[in-house]
């Protein structure tokens, strides 16, 4: 009797739960990412003087694979460049990727257009003249780097709307007044209080350190000889520079660089379905923190309980998830005017809380990223999720096609509706061959809907756009980016890490790597950096 109630929540699980979200996830994607999308309406219905100002924050950490083209991507936008204020962040003048922002405001004259360094803001400093880092009972700011690079912006932006988008990422040109569509409801559509695109990672060949630069290779690393080197993704160092030509064997190889193939894999399966079908049903807030748009005074209306943080961003700032919190405070709390009382014989107007913009993608090529980051950057999530979205990052496993299938063979294996209504025995003939087909069929609706997202068919292709986001070329792999089998090595290989990595990451500690740093995360989901020396905790 307990097997039974026990392969009857397998049953719910797998019939009731993930498969109506898979069907919704892919359904949503075949819909909106098959054709361009149309051009904004702000931009060919309203007047000049009434396109609201747009404030772009793109925080920048060392060098990134194909970073000029991303960045450069920001000033390409078919938004009036009279509406938009853009600010570089980045933490040092000695950065790797300070030159590539410096030949940036050479390339595109007539933008306004700021490059702001942390090290140089004096918000940020202790009373001896140095970065505070986040310590000492004085400290504006907490230890989360990102938040301390783009606070000043923030502070500074002009206009209510900001858009925050990650150095990595490269959009395309119409994407900006899409937002404002979306965020504004332009063309009778209702407004919302956040809007954010969909992430996909594109696994690109690497570059010289020199090349990613435009030959404005930062002094250090010249004197260091780096010039030369490869740069590789990484999220647990500010820059990974490698050497192609080191020597591997196959597995070795593959341990070095088939870290991007899985991160590609999994945004463009997995991820894809369940964060698309999420934000159609939106029953709860589903973000990643790649590129979002949303207004300064509604986060101000809801940040102000702190005394020792500024209202916005900053007050996040103690935090290492601090996008997922963002969204989370616009979606859960609701604004000042929805509370007020609606006027006389009128009606309160009744705001959206989340939309993804369908159509566009927020692209980021990776380049020789090693499963060990892979690994890393998972765990790094997980850790931070465990304390933030609890409930959803303990059934996360029972969302993989592996341990789903085991679920809904157990349940045809044990409940007699199946040998009553279909006549299928209680066997593990039955077990092994239910969960074989359901195996093989996630697989392919993973190859299908791989396919579909880097068929590029959604993007507006010009002259400008970059090859990680162009149709593949390679006719005889049947237009597709990767062959089926390279396809298929990594869909299993991915597939069977996703329980022990998950294990790890709940069980194995709560201490994250992020940029060059390490951090320990406390069940108030609030980050404290640890000093590698004799590794005692910041506080």
């Amino acid at each position: 009797m307990f097997l039974e109630a026990v392969a009857a929540v397998c049953l719910v699980w797998y019939a009731l739960v993930i498969v109506p979200v898979c069907v919704i996830g892919y359904t949503q994607l075949y819909r909106w990412y098959s054709r361009p999308p149309p051009p904004a309406v702000c931009l060919t219905a309203l007047p000049a003087e009434e396109i609201p100002h747009v404030t772009i924050i793109r925080p920048v950490k060392g060098l990134e694979p194909r970073l000029y083209e991303c960045l450069a991507a920001t000033f390409r936008q078919t938004y009036p460049r009279d509406k938009l204020t853009i600010f570089f962040c980045v933490s040092s003048r000695d950065d790797p990727g300070f030159p590539v922002l410096e030949r940036l405001l050479r390339d595109f004259p007539g933008f306004e257009v700021t490059i702001l360094v942390e090290q140089e803001d004096a918000r940020l400093q202790n009373e001896h003249g140095d970065n505070d880092n986040g310590v000492g009972e004085h400290a504006q700011l907490g230890p989360n780097p990102k938040i301390r690079n783009m606070s000043r912006a923030y502070r500074e932006a002009k206009g209510d709307i900001v858009w925050i988008i990650d150095c990595n990422v490269w959009v395309g040109k119409g994407v900006a007044g899409r937002m404002v569509d979306k965020l504004c409801g332009y063309g009778g559509k209702r407004r919302y209080k956040f809007v954010h695109q969909i992430p996909l990672v594109v696994d690109t060949a690497s570059e010289t350190a020199d090349s990613e630069t435009r030959g404005l290779l930062a002094p250090q690393l010249h004197d260091e000889g780096d010039g030369s080197l490869h740069v590789a993704s990484t999220s647990t160092a500010s820059t990974d520079l490698r050497n192609p030509t080191d020597s591997h064997s196959g597995l070795q190889h593959i341990l070095q660089t088939g870290g991007g193939r899985l991160e590609e894999l999994f945004m463009s399966s997995s991820h894809a379905k369940f964060y698309t079908a999420i934000n159609t049903v939106l029953i709860a807030p589903c973000i990643v923190g790649k590129s979002n748009m949303f207004r300064r005074s509604h986060l101000a209306a809801l940040t102000s309980s702190n005394p020792a943080r500024a209202p916005g961003i900053d007050f996040f700032s103690d935090n290492i998830c601090e996008d997922h919190l963002i969204g989370d405070a616009l979606w859960k709390k609701p604004q000042p005017f929805e509370l007020e009382a609606p006027p006389k014989g009128g009606k309160r107007e009744k705001w959206g809380k989340h939309a993804l913009v369908f159509g566009d993608i927020a692209f980021q090529p990776m380049s020789s990223m090693s499963v060990r980051e892979y690994i890393a950057r998972r765990v790094r999530w997980l850790r931070v999720r465990k304390f933030t979205v609890a409930l959803a990052t303990l059934v996360e496993p029972g969302t993989e096609s592996i341990l789903c299938s085991l679920y809904g063979a157990f349940a045809v294996k044990t409940l007699p509706f199946f040998r009553d209504w279909f006549g299928i025995s209680p066997s593990w003939t039955s077990f092994w061959t239910f969960f074989a087909l359901s195996v093989g069929v996630w697989a392919t609706v993973d190859w299908t809907l791989y396919r579909r997202l880097h068929s590029a068919k959604s993007i507006e292709l010009d002259s400008e756009t970059p090859d990680f986001a162009r149709p593949p070329r390679r006719a005889r792999w049947g237009g597709t980016r990767r062959p089926f089998r390279e396809w298929l090595a990594a869909w299993i290989g991915r597939e069977v890490l996703a329980f022990p990595i998950w294990a790890w990451a709940i069980f194995g500690g709560v201490s994250v790597e992020w940029r060059g740093k390490r951090f320990w995360v406390g069940l108030d989901m609030k980050v404290h950096e640890i000093v590698e020396a004799g590794d005692k905790r910041r506080d």
